[in-house]
């Protein structure tokens, strides 16, 4: 009777330690050591692209409106201004144009004779717009009023030739003139004195709307010789 007692102890003992190995083993199995993990990127892409003008994409309120100024800086003309092709008004060099737009995006253009400049703009509810033109028109435009100017000149014997370049930056064809002078001394041929004296003459030319005309004239001369001449002006400047 002891012996089968010891033996039930025996087969007791061994099968907690069967249990344990197994509960062991099983515990290690669950585990995964040295597995690779893949990262996820839960970033956005960064991106270097900007956004350099005036126009974006905005969410439109409908009768909703935002400030727009317009202005030319110190350039010295009076010019139409239009809003998608609707005139708005006039642009000063000392008065701005303020004007209030729906939301959105516009094209402002302004004209300076048959030259034309754009501008896209993007109108949001009390936020100021400013569209200044003043250095393009510098840049393109270059005169904003009727003018002439000497390009060239040179003596020729007894005559004085000048070069005089007339500009009509206007949207209408124009008839210019301007007075040309020039001082100059020369030695007279009889009494080999040096003497003072100026010629001066009108030269007139038709120019057409936004384009420009070179015009020469030749300035007449006291007899004698060693001229010694100033630099030509011009003035008068007219056109009609």
């Amino acid at each position: 009777m002891k012996i089968f007692r010891f033996i039930a102890l025996i087969i007791i003992i061994w099968c907690i330690l069967a249990t344990g190995c197994v509960g062991q083993i099983k515990h290690e199995t669950n585990e995964t050591p040295n597995k690779t993990a893949t990262p996820t990127n839960t970033f956005a892409p960064i991106s270097n692209a900007s956004n350099a003008s005036n126009v974006s994409n905005i969410t439109v309120t409908p009768g909703l409106k935002g400030p727009l100024r317009v202005t030319i800086g110190s350039w010295d003309a009076d010019l139409p201004v239009t809003i998608d092709n609707t005139s708005v008004g006039m642009v000063t060099h000392n008065k701005p144009l303020d004007l209030m737009l729906e939301e959105g995006n516009h094209t402002v253009r302004v004209c300076a004779g048959t030259i034309c400049l754009e501008e896209d703009v993007s109108i949001q509810f009390a936020r100021q717009r400013l569209v200044d033109f003043e250095a393009r028109l510098l840049n393109e435009v270059v005169f904003p009023q009727p003018t002439a100017r000497i390009v060239s000149y040179y003596p020729s014997g007894d005559e004085f030739t000048v070069t005089v370049e007339f500009i009509n930056p206007s949207a209408k064809d124009l008839t210019m003139s301007a007075q040309v002078q020039l001082s100059y001394t020369y030695i007279e041929s009889r009494s080999n004195n040096r003497v003072g004296s100026g010629a001066q003459r009108i030269v007139t030319a038709s120019v057409k709307s936004g384009t420009r005309v070179m015009q020469t004239v030749d300035l007449n001369l006291a007899s004698g010789y060693s001229y010694v001449y100033s630099i030509p002006t011009m003035s008068g400047i007219t056109s009609r």
